[in-house]
């Protein structure tokens, strides 16, 4: 440091001390404190923010010849954290000497190459006296997604000037991770800004719920700890036309005292909220406008919901596969101006996006599906909105956008999004299509869902034309971190006891698209009693909210692999619980299974047509016309 500047810090901490001490106010001491705009950096370099797997967060500029090393060295020299056995990474990508793929604000993560660590880990967070002129970052950042900008933007200046003038934001109590409400200079709410670092499980967690690093599975297994973040502001992204009214978010680096530390790295004990003494911290969170509201719709009856609100948060929940879609997390404004079919009119707006696009398919949770507005067939808008969407242009965009997304997340956006207009044009409707997604128990066993039988079939087809293929080996030398084993005869495709035995080539496979047809009957057999099974099952499987807290998991046979913890978070997760893989596939083959999946598809929905009309028919009788 230099003597200029160490001479500046200490003239300033007897006037601090001093406020303090005769009870001077926060807006005084806001202001004396505030940092001066940040310059921009230089030319030929680019602005990254480094967060290490314990949260904490260091702004620096990029120079042309720098690579991870001397990253890591920085980081260690200005946050006082051991480097060594670590890797630095960029979404998928395990990042080396060329650095020069990197976007400027760009978020960078450091993990430690061993998945086998201690929950009792020290958070290693900014103590020295200096740290505030080593990052020189401005009290909030945007990362990125120059799409969100221009309406975030004004929500970031508003918030900054209020925190220059002694506003200070208010924890949320509700809910497992923490979240904040930062207001403007009226004291009115603007914005839900939500650290990653905070998230259930994640090590600054202020709830209690810790014990993982970031990059580990976290409340939903195939959703990794600290990775909420981008997925809240994927769904704003994805969400075109703000078709579906999805809150403007975007992903930022911000500082403040009221973040909540779990364990300082001087041994003390963490920070009471609203503690003087508290410490200044920097984190990387998602940044939501807040949306006044009257209630949301676990509050309200849902009878007065509009049709068209109910389909278009529904067709963005099958986009991206939401897992935690419950009546809690759509928000509910009464409209002024007269009364609707059923009472007020009311809008809906769809919130909490953070468990979306898992590395996997699994059990999605869709609210709506009990609600009598998803069976109302798709207006000829929805329709026309469902047709135009281009599941490879978003995965272009996301990429541009959010790069940090990995590719295991923009598989299922893809799956997902053909599966979605593929149901549409044969004339599914909402409430059809998500039972189709979701799973069912019989008895003590998890049933795969409808779509992942489709998959499962696509995935057997690629076994049998993988052998007469000269891209069966490729894969190996991917930059992704997701594995691209491939597991000789595809046996870890179906892991059901219920599939174990039958062989995927042998002559005693039974196909799975049987599956489809015979539930209709069965669903029709329900119907015929007055109550369908499936959603019977569906209600009583899943608690209110429809998320549950997992288990602790055991920790993997790890063989101490550099890269172990990079390994996606599906083979993490006991074997019973992911039917079938996407991010084991190669490009060549994940492009082979897309084509068999979208045959496989059209057929199983034919015959789904077929046995509906058919029994139809049966119902009505011959003598019955119109």
């Amino acid at each position: 440091m230099s003597p200029n500047l160490e001479s500046h810090i200490k003239s300033q901490v007897p006037a601090l001390l001093l406020r303090r001490f005769f009870g001077a106010g926060r807006r005084d001491e806001a202001k004396h404190l505030q940092r001066p705009p940040v310059p921009p950096p230089p030319a030929g370099r680019r602005r990254v923010f480094v967060q290490t797997e314990t949260g904490c967060v260091l702004g620096m500029d990029l120079d042309r010849g720098d690579n991870a090393h001397t990253v890591k060295r920085r980081l260690q020299l200005a946050l006082n954290v051991p480097t060594g056995e670590t890797s630095l990474t960029f979404g998928d990508r395990v990042l080396e000497n060329d650095l020069s793929f990197i976007r400027p604000d760009s978020p960078l993560l450091l993990t430690r190459n061993s998945i086998n660590r201690s929950c009792s880990t020290p958070c290693l967070c900014p103590v020295s006296k200096d740290f505030e002129h080593k990052d020189r970052s401005g009290l909030v950042e945007m990362l990125g997604c120059s799409i969100s900008c221009a309406r975030v933007k004004r929500l970031v200046d508003d918030v900054v000037t209020a925190i220059r003038s002694g506003v200070d934001p208010v924890p949320i109590g509700s809910g497992l991770g923490g979240s904040y409400y930062f207001r403007n200079i009226a004291g009115d709410r603007v914005a839900i800004v939500k650290p990653t670092d905070e998230e259930p499980f994640a090590p600054n967690n202020p709830k209690g719920f810790v014990g993982r690093a970031l990059g580990q599975p976290g409340l939903k297994k195939s959703v990794r700890v600290g990775e909420t973040g981008f997925r809240e502001v994927a769904a704003y992204l994805l969400d075109h036309d703000n078709f579906a009214n999805v809150p403007p978010t975007a992903l930022v680096k911000i500082t403040h005292s009221i973040f909540h530390i779990n364990c300082p790295v001087n041994g003390g004990s963490p920070a009471l909220p609203h503690d003087q003494n508290q410490q200044v911290s920097s984190k990387i969170a998602s940044f939501q406008q807040f949306i006044a509201h009257d209630f949301d719709a676990s509050d309200h009856g849902t009878s007065s919901f509009p049709v068209a609100a109910v389909h278009r948060i529904g067709i963005l929940d099958i986009r991206i596969f939401n897992t935690d879609r419950h009546a809690g997390n759509v928000l509910v404004r009464k409209l002024d101006g007269g009364t609707g079919r059923f009472g007020c009119q009311t809008e809906l707006f769809p919130i909490d996006h953070g468990l979306c696009l898992p590395e996997n398919l699994e059990d999605p949770y869709f609210e709506w599906i009990h609600w009598a507005q998803s069976s109302i067939p798709f207006s000829e808008e929805e329709l026309e909105y469902i047709r135009n969407l281009d599941p490879m242009r978003d995965v272009a965009m996301l990429r541009r956008e959010l790069p940090i997304i990995r590719e295991a997340c923009l598989r299922v956006l893809v799956l997902c999004t053909i599966f979605l207009k593929e149901s549409a044009a044969s004339g599914l409707c909402l409430a059809e299509i998500g039972e189709m997604m979701t799973r069912e128990f019989r008895g003590l066993e998890e049933e795969p869902s409808k779509l992942e039988v489709v998959c499962m079939e696509a995935r057997r087809k690629l076994a049998e034309w993988e052998p007469y293929s000269p891209m069966v080996e490729q894969g190996e030398g991917m930059d992704f971190q997701f594995s691209m084993d491939i597991l000789g005869e595809y046996n870890d495709v179906i892991r059901s006891p219920r599939f174990n035995g039958s062989g995927m080539k042998g002559n005693g496979f039974r196909n799975p698209l049987s599956k489809l047809v015979e539930s209709i009957d069965e669903d029709n057999d329900d119907d015929d009693d007055g109550r369908s099974e499936s959603s019977t099952r569906s209600s009583e499987r899943v608690p209110s909210g429809g998320l549950k807290l997992p288990s602790a998991d055991k920790s993997s046979g790890s063989n101490g692999s550099v890269h172990a913890l990079n390994r996606s978070a599906d083979e993490q997760l006991p074997s019973s619980v992911c039917f079938v893989r996407l991010s084991d596939m190669n490009a060549e083959e994940w492009s082979i299974f897309l084509e068999k999946f979208q045959e496989l598809l059209k057929e199983a929905l034919q015959e789904r047509a077929a046995a509906a009309g058919q029994r139809m028919k049966q119902r009505l009788g011959t003598s019955c016309k119109f």
